[in-house]
């Protein structure tokens, strides 16, 4: 059994989650202050874990530091392959070809890359709303237009609008659609009829797709994560994104897979990108696939019972909070509308009122006003004091409100 209650340390570690929040959620330099010392917040926000990556990945680096030499690497032994295609397999019933799979130091700067690659200047790229901004970023960073469209939300679950999907996709300039599959931050798992309704569009309108699966592991114990390769086994315009790094937490070591169908934007990866990686990095990614399985599964577990506790604190304490316990993904979309105005900043008031550091919806594109986006990988302690802390700040700001103060 392992461990996930354990309280690890992560200050003065350069860590992004501990020492970066202030640039990263509010723009501002070290100069910031709030009523809480740093070490004093709840951390729910950028997308990393607060548990021990395992041990069976520390090994892996472990054995490799042991070669002492650490010179220029690329994936070249057929046993990286063998690991993770096994995984897939095992997990999802599917598989590529060796040849396929190159290698990013991240999912979004392949995003970056890919853009550019696949979208003439005058062409466009959809997406679906409310949306990880990257999907936006990507688009921005080279210069092409993006397409939304909006997700149907029905009491906390989102459906896809097929019409207007297809209405979009239609447009001769919309050529490259970026799929988040499992979707973040809504935290669906899409269904197979789903998925083969999008298939139909996406090759009836030539689409390009990027489907970005990085959080296909973690979803619900009763979950089951089709990836879009295995609903269209022939279609070349598709890249599949996969990374060890949301799974293993080992977003540091900045290694993903990325599968290439289709040869000649192969080539084009292959002569513009800077085709190296981290040694040490290749070393952890394969230990974790070969080894990590036992690990996933009782985090897995851990994380729905994060999320069932949640569901309950929730309906307790912020009644008119509308949640449903995401399907994938350790990310709580929750949707406080009914207590804030909808230019409200929400994680500026968290973090002076609460102590809590947490996303607010303005961070993901559109049709995300008055939400915030809580990352529950995080020990059971942990989590029940930041759902009291932001309990309590809403509770008492209504409190206030209404006595007139």
């Amino acid at each position: 059994m392992y461990n996930f209650d354990e309280i690890i340390e992560r200050q003065h570690t350069n860590s992004m989650n501990t020492d970066g929040f202030r640039d990263y959620i509010f723009h501002a330099d070290d100069s910031m202050e709030f009523p809480y010392r740093d070490e004093e917040f709840i951390r729910m926000w950028v997308a990393d874990m607060e548990f021990a990556t395992p041990d069976v990945v520390i090994d892996g680096i472990r054995e490799r530091l042991e070669k002492r030499i650490f010179g220029y690497t690329r994936v070249f032994e057929k046993s990286y392959y063998e690991a993770f295609s096994d995984w897939c397999q095992r997990r999802y019933g599917w598989s590529f070809e060796k040849g396929q799979l190159v290698m990013s130091n991240g999912i979004i700067p392949a995003l970056y890359e890919m853009v550019d690659y696949i979208c003439q200047p005058d062409e466009k790229v959809l997406f679906l709303t409310p949306s990880y901004a990257y999907f936006k970023y990507a688009a921005d960073y080279n210069s092409r237009a993006y397409v939304c469209s909006d997700l149907k939300n029905e009491d906390g679950y989102y459906k896809i609008d097929f019409e207007d999907f297809e209405r979009k996709a239609s447009d001769e300039k919309t050529t490259l659609f970026i799929f988040c599959h499992p979707h973040n931050p809504s935290g669906r798992v899409w269904k197979e009829d789903e998925l083969k309704k999008l298939a139909e569009i996406i090759e009836r309108h030539h689409l390009w797709v990027i489907s970005d699966e990085i959080h296909c592991d973690l979803i619900r114990l009763d979950q089951k994560h089709i990836p879009l390769g295995k609903i269209m086994p022939d279609y070349k315009r598709l890249v599949t994104a996969m990374a060890p790094s949301k799974t293993f937490n080992l977003a540091g070591l900045m290694i993903s897979n990325i599968i290439i169908r289709d040869d000649t934007l192969k080539e084009t990866w292959l002569s513009r990108h800077y085709n190296f990686d981290n040694p040490l990095s290749i070393a952890a990614a394969q230990a974790a696939y070969e080894r990590g399985n036992v690990w996933v599964e009782e985090l897995r577990a851990y994380l729905d019972e994060n999320f069932r506790y949640t569901k309950e604190y929730l309906n307790e304490h912020l009644p008119k909070a509308v949640f449903r316990i995401s399907e994938a993904t350790y990310l709580a979309w929750v949707d406080l509308n009914a207590y804030f105005e909808p230019d409200e900043h929400l994680p500026l008031f968290f973090a002076y009122k609460a102590g809590v550091l947490l996303e607010g919806g303005n961070m993901f594109v559109q049709g995300s006003d008055g939400f915030i986006r809580l990352n529950l990988a995080c020990p059971k302690s942990v989590l029940a004091e930041g759902l009291k802390r932001i309990c309590e700040a809403v509770n008492t700001k209504h409190t206030e409100k209404y006595l007139g103060n």
